[in-house]
């Protein structure tokens, strides 16, 4: 339906050159008001179906616009980063750490300029990497980091994917050339977001936001700056030619009329006494800031009065930056436990005396893991300086005296502290993990994905009833699903008899398991849909993985490494196994259709007959030359169908057209399966794409 209103919008034009213009312009005034002033006008699936139509109209004309939002999804990866020159050097600023300094500063600026009141401008000291934005008669033709100030990198393939970065200025005011200096920084949600799934996937954590957007944007593939939900203000400027300015206020209000993020609270200050009460306002607001400052830059305003004052070898007298002190304290950790999450990784944390950091009040500290407290040489009764990295988490930053008493430091877990199962690092990983199926933090997660459509299926089992079962005690080991009773579900709110029986026949119902979908549903890290087909194929029982080794598993085709050894590591675990031993006393049938299974069933023998398929054992060449479009929500992660096809040799392209060979059709698909319905192009559900494409032959 959102295509057709988004076409329906674009009625009144013909010419696709048009149609494209036309969403471009739209497209990037919603990217700024819902990305910069934080106030859409329209909802994200009509923006998401825009920018799809735009997408196709791009690549059927060959037409893009040098301002396209396509042009933010990532260029190719490069092999190193240009040098990049700057026409004026991109200066430093001297810091200073008290009022008194404040003042002095303010002493020195009036005494060159001989006059007894000056205006300043203030602004908060973004905690994030300088960069220089190039425009050449209003379009984005280079960014450079700050590198020593003289001489930075080309990054401009990385910042293009920056949506908060126009790519074109228009107007009746836009300069021959212009130098656009701002801050690249990361907000505390996205860096959050961002560790969260770095933990979830066994990858190393940043330390804080500001290292996060700097090794984002000195990423060699743009597609990965992509993802990082990267931002930039801009504050200052290097060359401008046919455009004049003549103060720091003049160009906050030249950006932001041409849609430049600019400064938080920027603010002109009448004297430097106005300054200091805007220091003092930011330090009480820092908390509670969606980003990170360091401290507050004073500038001075006019632009003439700063080129009277002039610059020393690596700073300008005109501006000063103001820092605030680090919120750090000095205490003693009393002991050093780990911890579990949710995902199963084990995270070693340190109990501190508590100590007020910040205005704060610290007892606890992440170490995040083992690795951590090798590096640092933390034990426990050593005397650390703690600090709230970003304001927010606190971070064990150095050991200043270690315990006499205490000469060891905590060994790293064989066993998970909750569940007792096997806690393994991955090869080369940083991350301890527990393998335990009953493992209490995990459970939760763990039961959602037993029970969902691509595992077993429960209907009805969904999150909120299995909150339900967990916060009424009729769920805490993993076993309980398949003990529960019409009588048991009739005492929760909300729950009918009707309702109550229903799920208890889908429980029934799902008691009759293959294989396959058995070691999906037990959720096993790396082990998704397509690898416990695998196993199913070369495995006729579940009794046969009991104890299996990784060198076995790893001898069937396609099989990985990681994936060999979770799967070995699963089964080694006996609670593990004790828990499928009890779940089959309960009812579990499992049976096998898959084993030994060489070829296509029948109904798809005939299916694209005329593709070669006489190397259809080489993975690497099974899809050659397909081109696939997937759309609405599958029963496993759209990311893991894609890699599959490309690790095959096909392509997944965002959009249908008569080139494509077949659209894999999910949940609640979207315009796409009406679009390739009136082309022709074949569409299929997920199990028939594994079915026709995937039939394991060996």
């Amino acid at each position: 339906m959102i295509y057709y209103a988004v076409e329906k919008h674009l009625d009144d034009i013909e010419d696709p050159k048009a149609r494209i213009d036309r969403l471009v312009e739209e497209l990037n005034h919603h990217n700024y008001l819902y990305h910069v002033l934080d106030a859409p006008e329209i909802s994200d699936k009509f923006y998401d179906g825009m920018f799809r139509i735009l997408l196709e109209l791009e690549r059927d004309t060959g037409y893009i616009p040098p301002n396209s939002p396509s042009l933010r999804v990532g260029a190719p990866p490069l092999d190193k980063f240009d040098k990049a020159v700057h026409s004026i050097p991109m200066l430093s600023l001297d810091d200073i750490f008290s009022f008194d300094e404040v003042f002095l500063f303010d002493q020195r600026v009036r005494d060159i300029l001989e006059t007894a009141d000056v205006v300043y401008t203030a602004e908060p000291k973004y905690d994030g990497l300088a960069v220089e934005l190039t425009y050449e008669n209003g379009r984005l033709i280079r960014a450079a980091t700050r590198g020593d100030g003289t001489t930075g990198e080309d990054v401009t393939q990385n910042v293009m994917t920056i949506k908060t970065v126009p790519l074109s200025i228009t107007g009746d005011d836009v300069p021959e050339l212009i130098e656009i200096r701002g801050e690249i920084f990361m907000t505390k949600a996205d860096f959050d977001a961002l560790n969260k799934g770095r933990e979830e996937n066994a990858k190393s954590l940043f330390a804080n936001p500001r290292n996060a957007a700097a090794g984002a944007v000195r990423q060699l593939d743009p597609a990965i700056t992509a993802q990082r939900k990267l931002r930039i203000t801009c504050y200052g400027t290097g060359i401008i030619k046919g455009l004049t300015l003549t103060s720091q206020t003049e160009l906050v209000s030249w950006l932001k009329k041409h849609r430049f993020p600019t400064p938080y609270r920027f603010q002109s200050a009448k004297g430097i006494y106005e300054a200091t009460d805007y220091i003092r306002e930011m330090e009480t607001a820092r908390a509670g800031l969606p980003f990170n400052i360091d401290g507050v830059v004073v500038k001075v305003d006019e632009f003439a009065l700063r080129q009277r004052l002039g610059e020393k070898t690596r700073s300008p007298r005109w501006a000063v930056a103001y820092k605030y002190q680090a919120h750090q304290a000095q205490t003693r950790i009393i002991n050093i436990v780990p911890s579990i999450g949710r995902t199963g990784v084990i995270t070693p944390i340190a109990i501190l005396e508590p100590v007020l950091v910040g205005g704060v009040t610290v007892s606890r500290s992440t170490l995040h893991n083992w690795d951590e407290i090798r590096r640092l040489e933390i034990r426990t009764g050593d005397t650390v300086i703690i600090e709230r990295a970003g304001d927010v988490i606190p971070k064990v930053v150095c050991v200043l005296r270690h315990d006499a008493a205490s000469d060891t430091q905590l060994a790293e877990p064989e066993v998970c502290p909750e569940c007792g199962s096997k806690a393994v690092r991955e090869e080369g990983g940083a991350v301890l993990r527990c393998v335990g199926l009953n493992c209490p933090p995990q459970l939760h997660g763990r039961i959602i994905h037993f029970a969902s459509r691509a595992a077993l299926n429960i209907d009805g089992l969904g999150e909120k009833i299995a909150v339900q079962l967990f916060e009424s005690g009729l769920v805490k080991d993993f076993t309980d699903i398949f003990r529960l009773t019409k009588e048991d579900l009739e005492k929760l709110p909300r729950f009918a008899e009707k309702s109550a029986v229903n799920l208890i026949q889908a429980i029934e119902k799902s008691k009759a398991a293959t294989l396959s979908r058995f070691i999906f549903a037990l959720g096993i890290r790396h082990s998704g849909e397509f690898a416990s087909r695998l196993i199913a194929l070369h495995y006729e029982t579940i009794e046969s993985l009991y104890g299996v080794k990784a060198d076995a598993l790893s001898l069937i085709k396609q099989m990985g490494d990681k994936t060999s050894s979770a799967i070995a590591e699963f089964f080694a675990d006996e609670r593990n196994i004790k828990t499928i031993e009890t779940l089959k006393t309960l009812g579990l049938t499992i049976t096998n259709p898959d084993y030994g299974a060489v070829e296509y069933k029948d109904e798809y023998k005939d299916e694209y007959k005329d593709k070669d398929t006489t190397d259809v054992k080489d993975a690497g060449r099974r899809l050659a030359g397909l081109t696939f479009v997937i759309t609405g929500t599958l029963p496993v992660a759209r990311k893991d169908v894609e890699g599959q096809i490309r690790g095959a040799g096909g392509a997944v392209s965002p959009s249908v057209s008569k080139q494509t060979t077949c659209l894999i059709a999910g949940e609640s698909p979207g315009f796409k399966l009406d679009k390739a319905r009136a082309l022709g192009v074949r569409t299929v559900s997920y199990d028939e794409y594994l079915a026709i494409f995937w039939p394991f032959s060996e």
